[in-house]
């Protein structure tokens, strides 16, 4: 992640996931979560259909609908998720932590 010559992305997902427990109070996050995030040469990954189709279809591992998410944008786009999450590493996508 340090290798500037890498792309690295978020997922509106993530950002959708930190809001929710933000405003549950669950989280502390910054209020400018999504700029922070530009300014520090991350790019946005959108969540498009072909996404969703491939996350429905996810065998049952994880039942986080976010972490589902994140693992067939990961799937189609052909990225890599940081997390520390070891349920993820079940499925057929490169997990860096």
């Amino acid at each position: 992640m340090e290798d500037v010559s890498t792309a690295l992305y978020f997922s509106a997902a993530s950002i959708w996931e930190v809001e929710i427990k933000r405003a549950k109070g669950k989280l502390e996050a910054p209020a400018d979560l999504l700029e922070t995030t530009r300014q520090r040469g991350f790019a946005e990954l959108a969540v498009l259909s072909p996404h969703a189709i491939i996350a429905a279809r996810l065998p049952p591992h994880h039942g986080d609908p976010f972490d589902r998410m994140l693992i067939a944008q990961a799937q189609r786009e052909n990225l890599t998720i940081v997390t520390n999450d070891r349920r993820i590493a079940a499925y057929d996508v490169p997990v860096l932590w």
